[in-house]
């Protein structure tokens, strides 16, 4: 247990760490940036407490939001991708999930790029449309969450892979 708390510890302050010194200052194309803070929801333990997730998915939005001075859009879309991804997690992998069975090292590339990529775009359709807040901008919205989306789930599937532990 000790090992388990040591190792989402060691993730949560490694990705806020990643996400403000790095990946918050790329600006691809003007526009373009990725939210690899993302994996932390991403790979967060199915059966751990759920009010704790969605404390520490606050959080970490929080956290966010106060070195990139954003006003509390991270924590809001963070939290509501915390919030979605039960469902997400029901629709990605089904019957795995049903009998919390899941891990995500043993999963095959599909699922977990439907997996991944739905809780990007959700994240970052928050994300944009909190940013802009102005409905008549709804396509700029749509091409930013596209491309940034893109980007972050590029990032995420090669971080993924490169520091998973293949177990048989």
């Amino acid at each position: 247990m000790n090992n388990l708390l040591s190792i989402h510890t060691i993730r949560f302050i490694l990705l806020i760490l990643l996400q403000v010194l790095l990946f918050s200052n790329i600006n691809f194309l003007g526009y373009i940036n990725p939210y690899v803070y993302l994996l932390f929801i991403v790979l967060y333990p199915v059966k751990n407490n759920r009010i704790l997730f969605l404390f520490l998915s606050f959080s970490l939005g929080l956290i966010i939001d106060v070195f990139m001075d954003s006003g509390g859009i991270n924590a809001t879309a963070a939290l509501v991708a915390a919030f979605v991804r039960p469902a997400v997690l029901k629709f990605s992998f089904g019957a795995v999930y049903e009998h919390q069975a899941l891990k995500f090292s043993n999963i095959d590339f599909g699922q977990k790029l439907t997996y991944i990529s739905i809780l990007t775009f959700i994240h970052h359709f928050i994300y944009f449309l909190f940013e802009i807040f102005n409905i008549s901008k709804i396509l700029f919205v749509l091409q930013n969450t596209l491309f940034s989306g893109i980007f972050t789930i590029i990032l995420c599937i090669l971080i993924t892979t490169i520091f998973s532990t293949k177990s048989k």
